[in-house]
């Protein structure tokens, strides 16, 4: 983060020695999109403290990927690093082989990779920015969705990362609302698709979080920046997400599929 952002957003924290693993993933092999940084990192760090073998994908910063990596490695697990554009398809194909190259399969897939932008004004959002929110949003789940579950077999299970934003909408993030409300009906139909073949499809609807992506607003409105803040009167931390992924990645949620887990500190959605 920037030395302003610093100034307004709490360190970052992605896992404690609070967190005690118990082999929950042992063995298991997951791929994180956007798992270099912000809660992307913390899930890679507390699946591998569960015994998984976790690899991620990035897209520019190597510097990031390379912490993950330590990360990881520190956990004791084995650690997979590709850098790749989640909005293209070939690109999320190659990604998804490299891993069943090196293990075999995937037996968990968190698809996380996101970005958001801030406008005042509908006339200010170019169809590009537009496509982009959807590319890197939305279309990137389904590439790599599609792409995995060739691999993937009974009990293995696909996290998506959705937003607070879906269910109480956003006045300066219209694209990536939207981008998180088409996540969340992906999430409810691919699960009723994949009922039968026995793969439990559910996703992470976090409220605000100290991470890397809230950038954005430094330029837009500092006001919002120092505004941002939950019913719990503090914003979340990665640390506090990761928990939800390992929960929904293992055999503790068997009998959930199709739901969303609202990590948001006492936000009330009803969704």
């Amino acid at each position: 983060m920037t030395d302003h952002l610093d100034d307004l957003l709490p360190p970052v924290e992605y896992i404690t020695d609070a967190y005690t693993g118990s082999d929950k993933l042992k063995d298991k092999r997951v791929l994180i999109t956007g798992g270099d940084s912000g809660i992307g990192r913390a899930v890679a760090l507390h699946m591998a403290r569960e015994g998984a073998r976790v690899a991620i994908l990035y897209h520019s910063d190597t510097d990031s990927a390379a912490e993950t990596r330590a990360g990881i490695e520190a956990e004791g697990a084995e650690a997979l690093i590709m850098q790749g554009d989640i909005g293209n398809s070939d690109s999320c194909a190659v990604t998804v082989a490299a891993v069943v190259d090196a293990w075999g399969g995937i037996d968990v897939l968190v698809n996380n990779a996101g970005m958001q932008m801030p406008f005042k004004r509908q006339a200010d959002i170019s169809d590009a920015v537009w496509q982009k929110h959807f590319d890197v949003n939305m279309n990137g789940i389904f590439y790599t969705s599609r792409a995995a579950l060739e691999h993937m077999s009974e009990g293995a299970s696909i996290i998506n990362t959705t937003s607070l934003n879906a269910y109480v909408g956003d006045a300066a993030l219209v694209p990536y609302t939207a981008t998180k409300g088409a996540v969340v009906a992906y999430t409810r139909a691919l699960a009723l698709e994949l009922m039968d073949r026995g793969i439990r499809v559910n996703q992470v609807a976090p409220g605000p979080v100290a991470t890397e992506i809230q950038q954005v607003f430094n330029d837009f409105d500092e006001k919002m920046l120092k505004e941002m803040s939950s019913p719990m009167g503090r914003l979340g931390q990665p640390r506090e997400l990761g928990p939800a992924y390992v929960f929904l990645a293992c055999q503790d949620s068997s009998f959930v599929t199709g739901q969303t887990l609202h990590v948001n500190g006492g936000i009330i959605v009803n969704g």
